[in-house]
């Protein structure tokens, strides 16, 4: 644990506060199957969960959430973009065959372009370690949105991201089963 303390060790009081509690949102996440210690921090910071558990830690402001799973899986947790956000980021979260989706959604287009976002970083959490290196959100594709239900394409997978909108929040659920 010391080296998992020296790694957050130059991050600021609030990105220390935030790492804490979803760490202590996966302690109880491996209990419920069983597991009585935290996972320890990777070479890239990511949480090494113990076999053969899947999990995945997402956190935001006073907010963390930690899910195990037997296949891989992955959960974030954002908060709504504002307008002005969004335009600034929108070309670097969706591509132009998007953004029709997102305007069909009946979604404002922060609150759709909020939800693209964190269904893409949860597909981004539930792929295996490899793949992520060199994966960026352009090529995860969204195919569909309906209520509570995100379609996307990463490379040739085809992936189902469960989400739901809580409080000016997104909180989005990949899960891949092997």
């Amino acid at each position: 644990m010391a080296a998992h303390h020296a790694l957050l060790a130059a991050g600021g009081r609030k990105r220390q506060t935030e790492h804490l509690a979803g760490r202590i949102a996966a302690v109880h996440a491996l209990r419920e199957v069983g597991e009585k210690m935290p996972p320890p921090p990777g070479e890239q910071r990511q949480p090494l969960w113990p076999a053969p558990w899947f999990g995945s830690i997402s956190h935001c402001e006073n907010s963390a959430l930690a899910v195990v799973s037997s296949y891989p899986i992955g959960i974030d947790i954002e908060r709504c973009l504002t307008p002005a956000l969004a335009a600034e980021l929108e070309s670097s979260i969706i591509n132009a065959a998007e953004k029709p989706l997102l305007a069909a959604s009946g979604l404002s287009f922060e609150l759709a372009l909020t939800l693209a976002f964190s269904a893409k970083e949860s597909g981004f959490k539930a792929l295996p370690l490899p793949r992520q290196t060199g994966m960026d959100f352009l090529r995860m594709r969204i195919t569909s949105i309906k209520e509570g239900m995100l379609r996307m394409q990463i490379d040739d997978e085809r992936v189902e991201v469960h989400w739901l909108q809580s409080d000016g929040r997104v909180i989005t659920l990949c899960g891949k089963r092997k």
